[in-house]
């Protein structure tokens, strides 16, 4: 048979009908309360493809290298369009039709849902990487089918499968046809806490249809239960919009929540203790955690999936990362970001306390933490060879291609910069101790001199005064230790500078990427993107750039992720390689960079497009593109039309720019009415270009002030403009991860806030504090 009934399946099925499919049979199983319907079974699946002759094919079409972005979209495309352009056998055909009449009469609107045989499992789970399509109807049931198996061979999924070592031929797909639920409210619970097992159960809950909870569109209220006790903490969210079936068509649509009901608390106390009790016997059926999906529609409680908990460290300290799935504790940030900073890298916690040696040289404290360790002075990148892991690196500068010796290092010292140069900025997302600006670190220290780092202070110490520490995962010190991650109508993101970054920033529990720079990306090869693409050629230097965002991407998924494009000045492209070409500026910083150089070489910025137009291609659809130092509305105009050229839909994807300068403060309403999604505050840039402070210049380092009255009063101007004309607003400069910023910035209604990794813990809680004074406030 083709079609197996839910209440035919049991957990043993797994190999005929998926983990999904097999869940939904085992729950019907117990009795508990979950929508009628069928799976179209894997074999069913296997069969179409090998009666139909094109399994050869089709599993030697994906046999590619997945690092090569045109190879693998290639093979996506050919593997696709030989399931769907495949017909349905006749029998096929009407015994799927037959149990769709069985559905609710045969006017049902069902959910068909991809269920593949290696989903859902412990080890290995595949979660949102097939479709899922709602409100569907008879006349487009088997097409949802037919894409659904074709969903197998997304580029996203070829590229997982394949960096996870599955073979492809060994993953089968199975299709769950389910009545649809009409949720009046919906969402997730994890009946143990997902990263300690505690007896803890954490609901999230949201207004309409649960998509809108798993795929991270709406903040949903956040309900924490323990079972040992009566006390529920409630944190009641606001929630902009939901999904709902559109009664005219029929179709899943997004909407605004009425006003009314956007800051109302979504669930009962009578409700969530239907849902404990519900999850209560779903954790006692299987014996383990379980994350259940579940949907209300008036007294009537609805499960929809239930699989383990795959995020429960076994030592009771913490989950597993995020994997590249996006699953569980990733697609839902249910991680949370609380706690203190710890020590980077072998230290004491970042307390310099006990550290007694002389002080031989100073600087910015630019990346907390306490090390001892043998200096090596780095004055050219042949010297980046004799840096040992535990050694700290003393040099003028850095630069991108020092990062993996940076990554082998305890701590990082430099005689230039300030505190958002790329050693400070680096240093920081690596978790390595730093101090900039020292002006003489290269030539006070000496190779294999042992000193003391304290990158709170400051302070360069002479000899040991730190003894090295049980070694500590610097991706291990920002994950979060506190039971439940704050739950905020501000997003909390992370900024992340080097795609290295990407695990640690994503072990945060962050809600996405504010500001992912691409200039890292491009400045590590070592040569200007001219010279690259000159002996490699265009497609190299485009796959450089996916392969970095990527990477990132799927840490997050389906977290967006904000990609600056390119925004480095002459002076660092002039050190490359091919950069004798670059004008040679009196002062970079105001000259030729960010969208200005990108307009002004549109053949270069082309292959930066093109990179995002792959990446869309392949499925990442959390990918955002921000364009850096725009000064007006027809910056805006041009780079849209480039984005057009280049096959990129501005309508269907998110942009937006970045307001780095006072032009762009004050000009932003003619850049919402060009269409952008979002503005982003750069503080670094906003703060030197308006206050007349050079932010990499020690020397008047003390006059650089985020805080200043101008920029707050700019900052408040275009939030405000911002919310008129709904477009989001959010900041990803240094100056978000500040208490006073964050405060000011909640109360203009800022939509998001994007910290330094190690900051996010600490601003989830800021932010939540000043929401709940803001209520507070208005009901007093």
């Amino acid at each position: 048979m083709a079609v197996l009934w839910l209440d035919e399946i049991s957990a043993g099925d797994l190999e005929k009908v998926g983990g999904k499919g097999a869940s939904l049979g085992e729950l019907t199983g117990a009795g508990l309360p979950v929508p009628p319907g069928f799976v179209v079974t894997a074999g069913t699946y296997r069969s179409f493809i090998e009666e139909a002759e094109i399994d050869e094919e089709l599993f030697e079409v994906v046999d590619v290298d997945v690092d090569d972005s045109s190879a693998l979209a290639t093979a996506a495309d050919r593997a696709q369009e030989l399931i769907l352009e495949t017909p349905f056998p006749e029998d096929l055909r009407e015994e799927i039709l037959d149990s769709y009449h069985q559905v609710g009469n045969g006017e049902a609107f069902v959910a068909v849902r991809s269920s593949a045989t290696a989903e859902d499992l412990p080890d290995a789970s595949f979660a949102g990487q097939q479709e899922t399509f709602l409100n569907v109807t008879e006349e487009a049931l088997l097409d949802r089918v037919r894409e659904c198996w074709a969903s197998l061979f997304t580029q996203r999924a070829i590229y997982y499968r394949q960096e996870q070592g599955f073979d492809h031929s060994a993953v089968n797909i199975a299709v769950v046809v389910q009545q649809m639920v009409d949720a009046e409210k919906s969402g997730v619970m994890f009946t143990s806490h997902p990263s300690t097992g505690d007896p803890t159960m954490i609901i999230e809950a949201a207004w309409g249809l649960g998509e809108a909870v798993v795929s991270g569109a709406v903040s949903p209220d956040n309900y924490v239960v323990p079972r040992e006790e009566d006390d529920i903490d409630v944190t009641v969210a606001e929630k902009k919009v939901m999904h709902e079936k559109d009664e005219e068509t029929g179709e899943t649509v997004e909407r605004e929540v009425p006003e009314d009901r956007r800051n109302a608390r979504v669930l009962s106390d009578d409700e969530i203790g239907k849902l404990v009790e519900l999850g209560e016997r779903v954790e006692d059926h299987y014996d383990t955690p379980q994350d259940v999906e579940w949907a209300i529609v008036g007294d009537d409680v609805y499960m929809l999936q239930s699989r383990p908990i795959t995020t429960i460290d076994e030592g009771g300290s913490g989950g597993e990362a995020p994997d590249a799935s996006g699953a569980v504790d990733a697609a839902k940030g249910v991680t949370d970001g609380s706690g203190s900073v710890q020590a980077a890298s072998g230290g004491d916690g970042g307390s310099s306390g006990g550290s007694s040696g002389d002080v031989i040289v100073d600087g910015l404290g630019s990346s907390p933490g306490t090390v001892s360790g043998a200096a090596q002075i780095v004055t050219k990148l042949d010297d980046l060879d004799k840096v040992k892991e535990g050694d700290i690196i003393v040099t003028e500068m850095t630069m991108p291609d020092m990062v993996p010796a940076m990554k082998r290092a305890s701590g990082i010292i430099t005689d230039e910069g300030g505190m958002t140069s790329h050693a400070a900025i680096v240093s920081r997302e690596l978790g390595v101790p730093a101090i900039v600006g020292t002006t003489n670190a290269t030539t006070v220290l000496e190779d294999g001199q042992v000193v003391t780092l304290d990158g709170d202070k400051g302070a360069v110490l002479e000899g040991q005064e730190v003894e090295p520490d049980e070694e500590t995962e610097p991706v291990e010190e920002v994950r979060p230790q506190s039971p439940v991650k704050p739950m905020t109508a501000t997003e909390v993101k992370v900024n992340v500078s080097i795609p290295e970054a990407a695990e640690r920033a994503a072990a945060t529990g962050a809600d996405g990427v504010g500001l992912l720079r691409t200039e890292h990306m491009i400045l590590s090869l070592n040569q200007t993107p001219a010279k690259f693409i000159a002996e490699n050629g265009e497609d190299a230097y485009i796959q450089e750039l996916v392969q970095g965002i990527r990477g990132v991407a799927d840490e997050f998924y389906p977290r967006p992720v904000r990609v600056r494009t390119l925004d480095a000045p002459t002076d660092e492209f002039r050190q490359l390689e091919g950069g004798e070409d670059e004008p040679k500026e009196h002062n970079p910083m105001l000259g030729y960079r960010g969208i200005r150089r990108s307009l002004d070489r549109p053949g270069v910025f082309a292959h930066e497009l093109e990179a995002f137009r792959r990446l869309y291609e392949m499925g990442y659809d959390n990918v955002e593109i921000m364009f850096p130092l725009v000064n007006d509305a027809e910056d805006i105009y041009q780079a849209k039309r480039l984005m057009e050229e280049a096959g990129i839909d501005p309508e269907k994807r998110k942009w937006g720019a970045m307001i780095e300068t006072p032009a762009s403060a004050l000009s932003v309403e003619g850049m919402a009415e060009a269409g952008i999604d979002f503005a982003s505050f750069g503080t670094n840039d906003l703060t030197q270009y308006t206050l007349a402070v050079d932010r990499n210049n020690e020397h008047v380092a003390d006059r650089f002030d985020e805080l200043h009255p101008s920029i707050l009063k700019l900052i408040g101007n275009v939030i405000e403009t911002c919310r008129e004309h709904d477009v989001d607003t959010s900041i990803c400069g240094q100056a978000g991860s500040k208490p006073e910023m964050v405060q000011f910035l909640v109360d203009e209604g800022v939509s998001s806030i994007s910290a330094n990794i190690d900051a996010v813990r600490d601003v989830q809680h800021e932010v939540k504090r000043t929401e709940q004074k803001l209520l507070l406030d208005s009901v007093r």
